[in-house]
């Protein structure tokens, strides 16, 4: 199989992944509002933006697929192999990011993606990335457990190490440094991963990317009739803050889809409609807001693999 046919092929199931994930997510949120862009980029490429608000529970959202292609493949894709940064370049992905209204809900993000590098003294090298993570309020345990056992059975399926190995990857790449704690609970990161050859690759790329709608939008469907208070939405702005933070100031996606002249509306389309910053705030003694920093802002074993 040819490298283009490789890209096409991805390219297709890509494509396919936004279609299903959309569908699902107007399933469980009928009334959502939905906008629908497709862009082109000047160097090559070009994409579909599918942007959702004001629904019965999703109070923004987007499933986004990029696929661009250009001259020199900027740094933030190269972090692994410095030897590609300035090759000629494809690269696609989808990439999905849900903020519910209800701040019993969590925030979500997943993404896959594909490069091709051509750098001039060699043949061309591929490799796929992505992999899904959890930004919880108000933790229900048992959705987060939930959330982890979805992550190993798609990873198990593929090799007995990849949980293990791909969750710490997101333990240690969600991770805000000024801050010392996780942005959430984690997930499953992976990058660089060509393992099996291209179709096998490409199939656990897809699963992850499928894997993800299944839990989360059944983590939605139990408790999208929870009620809450203004103390609490207030509480998941502040948090949302930190969401932000991330996004702009350590995410290689953000950084990556910047510097190679993405649209900036479809990059930044993964920052929540509110947020707030409060100087110096922290949470009452004993209360539901400590225990998320106290129980669930740092690395865990959830699934109790290392007992």
């Amino acid at each position: 199989m040819s490298r283009s046919r490789q890209a096409e092929l991805a390219k297709d199931t890509f494509e396919s992944l936004q279609a299903n994930l959309r569908a699902c997510l107007e399933s469980i949120d009928p009334e959502i509002q939905n906008k629908e862009d497709r862009w082109t980029r000047e160097e090559g490429g070009g994409g579909k933006t599918l942007a959702f608000e004001r629904g019965e529970c999703m109070e923004k959202g987007g499933i986004n697929f990029s696929e661009v292609h250009g001259k020199s493949l900027p740094p933030s894709a190269t972090q692994g192999r410095p030897e590609l940064e300035g090759s000629p370049f494809r690269a696609m992905g989808v990439s999905v990011v849900f903020h519910p209204d209800n701040p019993h809900l969590p925030t979500s993000h997943a993404n896959v993606r594909y490069f091709e590098a051509s750098p001039p003294d060699r043949e061309t090298v591929w490799w796929f990335g992505g992999g899904f993570d959890l930004t919880p309020y108000y933790p229900v345990m048992d959705d987060v457990v939930f959330w982890h056992e979805k992550a190993k059975g798609v990873c198990d399926k593929y090799g007995p190490d990849h949980y293990k190995r791909f969750k710490k990857w997101c333990d240690d790449y969600f991770y805000l440094p000024h801050r010392k704690e996780t942005r959430g609970v984690g997930g499953l990161f992976f990058d660089d991963y060509h393992e099996g050859g291209f179709d096998l690759s490409l199939a656990f790329a897809n699963e992850v990317g499928q894997t993800f709608g299944d839990a989360y939008f059944e983590i939605l469907d139990r408790g999208k009739n929870k009620s809450f208070t203004e103390e609490e939405k207030d509480f998941q702005k502040h948090r949302r803050g930190r969401y932000v933070e991330f996004n702009l100031v350590y995410d290689r996606g953000t950084h990556f889809g910047l510097q190679s002249g993405g649209r900036t509306e479809s990059i930044l389309m993964s920052l929540p409609p509110d947020v707030k910053w409060t100087y110096d705030w922290r949470p009452a003694r004993g209360s539901a807001e400590e225990r998320l920093y106290d129980d669930f802002l740092r690395p865990r074993d959830w699934l109790g693999l290392d007992r």
